[in-house]
């Protein structure tokens, strides 16, 4: 056994993944991605340490999913791999859906159904209904979607949890994007 064998690594098992589908005017649904994993980042393990080390520091829960354009150069060359290290959204002026409106609910791992309790898989249900994002705007020409994370605040600054970039998702005026994600712990 090597030295590196003894090491307890506690976050080693922390991922995510999530699931888009598309909705129509008529709450159809037009497609769905399927699970997909997305990257946690290092401000997740900074802020879950703050939560754990209280006072001096100051660890907010979930405020929302912050949504962005990324770059329509993705649409080319397909979407980078997200990074751990990704800090923010690469569009300055994401859309962030706010915790008040998720859905935040415990699933039961070996069910898969949402449990009452605790349990060490959290799920974060946004739908992103007609007109949500409002653009374009002055800051966006199109209302596609390429990217988004999970967004909190530790010491005052708000920080990125998680982080991906996918496929453009081109949404309609009408159309309502739904999006499931799972933090698993």
């Amino acid at each position: 056994m090597t030295s590196d064998d003894r090491i307890e690594r506690p976050a080693a098992g922390l991922y995510g993944q999530f699931r888009d589908v598309l909705h129509d005017a008529d709450g159809e649904p037009r497609w769905d991605r399927g699970w997909v994993r997305n990257t946690i980042v290092t401000d997740f393990r900074r802020l879950l340490a703050g939560f754990v080390r209280g006072t001096p520091t100051t660890a907010e829960s979930v405020l929302g999913l912050a949504v962005g354009a990324g770059l329509p150069a993705w649409d080319a060359s397909g979407p980078p791999q997200p990074s751990p290290t990704q800090a923010a959204l690469v569009d300055p002026h994401p859309h962030l859906v706010p915790r008040a409106q998720l859905q935040l609910d415990y699933i039961d791992p070996a069910t898969g159904t949402i449990s009452a309790t605790p349990t060490g898989t959290l799920q974060l249900k946004a739908l992103l209904g007609p007109g949500v994002p409002a653009w374009p705007d002055g800051n966006h020409a199109t209302s596609t979607l390429r990217e988004f994370g999970l967004v909190a605040r530790l010491d005052g600054t708000q920080v990125l949890l998680n982080y991906r970039t996918h496929p453009a998702i081109a949404k309609d005026p009408a159309s309502t994007l739904e999006r499931t994600i799972w933090l698993v712990f």
